[in-house]
C-alpha cells in the first residue's frame, strides 16, 4: 500500500446508500432508495430572491464569520427551539455544516477507542457510519412500534456506562417510528438520573402529516444531559448544508473548538440568505404544502402495498418523514434481492447497513417523498412481482 493510513481508516465504510444511488442514475429507475426531498418543492424562486438580496447588500456576507454562526440565524433558531418548549440561547446554539457535521464533531469529542455507544436497532447508517471511525463499542437497544424500549436502555446503561446515547425519535429513519410522550419522558429521566449524554437528532419533526406533535426530549431536560440536533434539509433543501446543535456551555466551547479545526465555520452567504428567506416569506404554508404532499404520497405507497404485496409482508406507517420499514419473511434476503429489483427498474435500500451489528437481513427501506404518485404505483408493483 502506498500510504501510510491511520488504523480508523479501515473501519470507515462507504455508505450503502450512496452505493445504491449510483445505479438509481440509469433510465427508467425508480428510485425508493435515498433519502431525499421532493425537489419541484424546494422554494427555488424564494431562494434566488435571497441569495440576490444579501449579496447586493454588502461584501460582508462573502467574508469570514464566526465560528458559532451568524448571531441573527442563531437567534432565530432560538425562537424555534422556544416553541418546542426547548430554553436556550443563541450561545449555547452552533451552526453547522448539516447535522452529520454536528455527529462527527460530536463523536470527535466524546469517543475513545472502546467507548460503549447506545443506538437504536435499527439505527440510522450515516451516525453508524460516522461513530464506527472512531472505533466505538456499539450495543444495540431493542424497539417497537413506540420507539426505542425504556426498561432495556436503562438496564443497558447501567450494565455498561456507555459514553452516550443516539436516538431519533421523531419519524425515525429507517422506520418512520415515532417515540411516544411517554417514554420521551422516562428517557430524560433516565439520562439524568444516570448522568448519560443523550444525542437527540431531529431532522424529521416538522414533517407531520397525521397526530398530534409530541415534544422533544430535550424539551424535558433541566441538566444539561440532553444535546439537539436539527437541519434546514428538509424544510428548506438540503444542498444548503444547514443544521445546528443546541448543547450547554460546557460542551458548547469545546464543540466550537472542533468546529474551528474542522472548517472554521459555516457559509456566510448561505447563513445570511437561509435567514432572509425564513424571515421574509411564510416558512409555515411553505412547510404545510411539503407535508401534505408526502402524506398523499405515503398513503400512496401504502394503499398499493396493501393491495399488491404479499400479506406475509408487514411494514410500519409513519405520521410523518420520508420513510416506511418493510419486513419480509424471514428466508427471504433484502440485499440478494435488490439485485433482481434492480433488472426490474426500481432500488431500495436493504436493512442491513442500518444495524450495526446481528443485522436482520429480511428488513427495507423505502423512501416516498421523492418519487410521484404514479412511479411509487409503478415501482411498488414492481416490488411486488418479486417479493
Amino acid at each position: 500500500m502506498k500510504y501510510s493510513f491511520a488504523e480508523r481508516v479501515n473501519l470507515m465504510q462507504s455508505s450503502a446508500i450512496r452505493e445504491i444511488l449510483k445505479v438509481t442514475e440509469q433510465p427508467e429507475m425508480i428510485s425508493f432508495a435515498g433519502g431525499l426531498p421532493a425537489p419541484e418543492l424546494f422554494p427555488l424562486e424564494e431562494m434566488r430572491e435571497a441569495f440576490n438580496h444579501v449579496l447586493s447588500s454588502d461584501a460582508s456576507v462573502l467574508q469570514y464569520s464566526t465560528t458559532e454562526g451568524y448571531l441573527p440565524l442563531r437567534e432565530y433558531i432560538q425562537q424555534r427551539m422556544q416553541d418546542k418548549g426547548i430554553s436556550t440561547t443563541p450561545g449555547n446554539i452552533l451552526i453547522t455544516n448539516g447535522s452529520q457535521q454536528a455527529l462527527d464533531l460530536l463523536a470527535k469529542l466524546l469517543i475513545n477507542p472502546g467507548d460503549v455507544v447506545l443506538v437504536e436497532k435499527p439505527s440510522y447508517l450515516g451516525a453508524l457510519q460516522v461513530f464506527r471511525s472512531y472505533q466505538p463499542q456499539f450495543m444495540d437497544i431493542p424497539t417497537d412500534d413506540e420507539g426505542i424500549q425504556v426498561a432495556a436502555l436503562e438496564q443497558a446503561i447501567k450494565e455498561h456506562k456507555p459514553k452516550f446515547i443516539y436516538l431519533t425519535p421523531t419519524f425515525k429513519n429507517p422506520t418512520g417510528v415515532t417515540l411516544s410522550s411517554e417514554r420521551r419522558r422516562a428517557v430524560a429521566k433516565i439520562v439524568q438520573e444516570n448522568e448519560v449524554l443523550l444525542i437527540e437528532d431531529d431532522p424529521y419533526g416538522e414533517l407531520r402529516f397525521y397526530g398530534e406533535p409530541v415534544p422533544p426530549i430535550k424539551s424535558y431536560d433541566e441538566t444539561g444531559w440532553v444535546v439537539y440536533l436539527s437541519t434546514f434539509s428538509k424544510t428548506i433543501a438540503p444542498g444548503l448544508r444547514l443544521g445546528w446543535v443546541v448543547a450547554d456551555e460546557e460542551l458548547m466551547k469545546k464543540l466550537v473548538l472542533a468546529k474551528q479545526g474542522t472548517d472554521l465555520h459555516t457559509g456566510t452567504l448561505v447563513q445570511r440568505a437561509a435567514y432572509y428567506y425564513l424571515t421574509n416569506y411564510n416558512v409555515s404554508d411553505h412547510v404545510q404544502r411539503i407535508c401534505l404532499e408526502y402524506g398523499r404520497r405515503r398513503d400512496v405507497m401504502l394503499k398499493e402495498m396493501a393491495e399488491c404485496f404479499p400479506s406475509s409482508v408487514s411494514c410500519t406507517k409513519p405520521q410523518g418523514g420520508m420513510f416506511l420499514w418493510v419486513t419480509l419473511p424471514e428466508h427471504l434476503d433484502s440485499v440478494k434481492l435488490l439485485t433482481r429489483a434492480i433488472e426490474e427498474k426500481v432500488a431500495y435500500v436493504p436493512g442491513a447497513p442500518f444495524y450495526s451489528k446481528d443485522a436482520c437481513f429480511n428488513t427495507l427501506r423505502l423512501n416516498y417523498s421523492n418519487s410521484t404518485p404514479d412511479k411509487i404505483k409503478s415501482g411498488i408493483r414492481r416490488l411486488a412481482k418479486i417479493f
